[in-house]
């Protein structure tokens, strides 16, 4: 038994009111005192205990299909929760060579102010989280802010909305920048060159967004530490991090594309990568990076809330909620489906969404899979932990960005939000550009 036949009924009703529960829970983490893992993980585990003691008391056996689905599960909860486990391993090797504390010297010496820095940091994160992975770029460009700013909220907290929504916007126009789009051109739904034309919109929505967010944020220099603070340099084989960090996207990317095997055997060989170069780094020139150490300050609560967040949205998956959502493309529009669907992603993890919309196959043309990959990737920027750049930010930055003060800025979020649809509306169904 599964699907349709558990939405209506008791075990359904249950899973999908400790669903909203739980997510309040997590909407008010301040307010409650209790980090998001604990309750996410929680649900994530006790909703596929639940199906499995509810299946075994009705039938006296747990279906393959509950089975099968545990397991497709735990399967993309491993590729993502390896995926950032590398990610932010690289990030804390950065950090232990010095190259954001560099990075933050140059824009303090070079006067960039606050105002001009959530622009140069958004641009870059936008372009950046188009060939990388937008999660990874989130990541490195929160650490970079936070570098340059430790205390300034007033400044950090539109910084960080900033980033979380140019990254997610950066990785919507781009077939492997974001997983969403990936699993959307990998269905053959629409062409490789055709999720350029969502960069426009895309664009468009991201700098109104940022232009809005700089309304808040004062015009003045970051705080200046004391001169041999301002004159540091990155330590030794600085510059060999950075290329290798690079080079184990790029093998992620290949690995998928090239290869046709999931992208964390390249992110697991560019560890292995990291970790023989400090080794013979430590050798010749007695210079630790001290990988280990730099593994034991990854955020565990961030990798756990996705483990939590997924298995989640699976057992929901499994009970039938997702498809039955799915089906909404059979009475209304596919325009107007596909922009609640990227109102849905703020709440409902666009993957497992985009995957219910696929595995669905309504009737759409090219257009309307492109602007569902335009939705779901931007809509997720509406709260903070809508997507997996928002999760890993807020990991980043505990205490300064959290749902809360993301919220505050949500009206900067959905006008660029609504911007990105009115523009796309305009190319495609106006003009025909497509």
């Amino acid at each position: 038994m599964g699907g349709s036949q558990l939405t209506g009924s008791l075990i359904g009703i249950v899973s999908l009111l400790l669903f909203s529960a739980v997510f309040v829970i997590i909407a008010m983490e301040e307010k409650f005192g209790i980090n998001k893992s604990k309750p996410a993980l929680f649900l994530g585990t006790f909703l596929y205990l639940l199906l499995g003691v509810y299946h075994l008391a009705d039938i006296g056996s747990v279906p393959e299909a509950l089975r099968e689905s545990a397991h497709a599960v735990i399967f993309e909860i491993a590729e993502i929760f390896f995926f950032l486990f590398v990610a932010m391993t690289y990030i804390e090797a950065l950090n232990e060579r010095g190259v954001f504390e560099a990075l933050k010297n140059k824009v303090v010496s070079s006067g960039m102010r606050y105002k001009k820095l959530l622009w140069v940091s958004g641009l870059m994160t936008f372009f950046i989280s188009a060939v990388a992975d937008n999660l990874t770029t989130a990541l490195i460009f929160a650490t970079v802010i936070m570098t340059v700013e430790k205390k300034e909220k007033k400044f950090l907290v539109p910084a960080a909305v900033n980033i979380v929504v140019a990254s997610n916007a950066g990785g919507a126009w781009s077939p492997f920048g974001d997983i969403t789009t990936l699993m959307i051109w990998n269905a053959g739904k629409a062409p490789f060159a055709d999720f350029f034309y969502l960069f426009p919109a895309s664009f468009a929505g991201w700098a109104l967004t940022c232009f809005l967010l700089s309304l808040f944020v004062e015009d003045k220099a970051p705080t200046v530490g004391d001169e041999e603070e301002v004159l540091a340099n990155a330590k030794e084989g600085a510059g060999i991090v950075v290329f290798l960090g690079i080079f184990t996207i790029a093998c992620a990317v290949l690995s998928h594309q090239l290869l046709h095997l999931p992208a964390i055997i390249g992110m697991m060989f560019g560890l292995s990568l990291l970790m023989l170069y400090g080794f013979s780094l430590k050798r010749k020139k007695s210079e630790d990076i001290a990988i280990f150490k730099s593994i034991s300050k990854i955020e565990n609560d961030t990798l756990l809330f996705f483990f939590g967040l997924m298995a989640s949205v699976g057992a929901l998956g499994y009970i039938g909620y997702l498809a039955a959502a799915a089906k909404v493309y059979e009475f209304l529009p596919p325009f107007w489906v596909n922009v609640s669907a990227g109102l849905l992603s703020a709440v409902i993890d666009n993957v497992p969404l985009t995957y219910a919309i696929l595995k669905a196959s309504p009737a759409m043309e090219v257009r309307e899979w492109l602007f569902l990959a335009l939705t779901v990737g931007t809509g997720g920027s509406l709260i903070a932990f809508g997507s997996a750049a928002g999760v890993a930010v807020m990991g980043k930055m505990r205490g300064v960005y959290t749902f809360s003060s993301h919220m505050r800025y949500f009206f900067a979020v959905f006008a660029g939000y609504v911007l990105s649809v009115g523009v796309w509306y305009v190319q495609a169904l106006v003009f025909g550009i497509y």
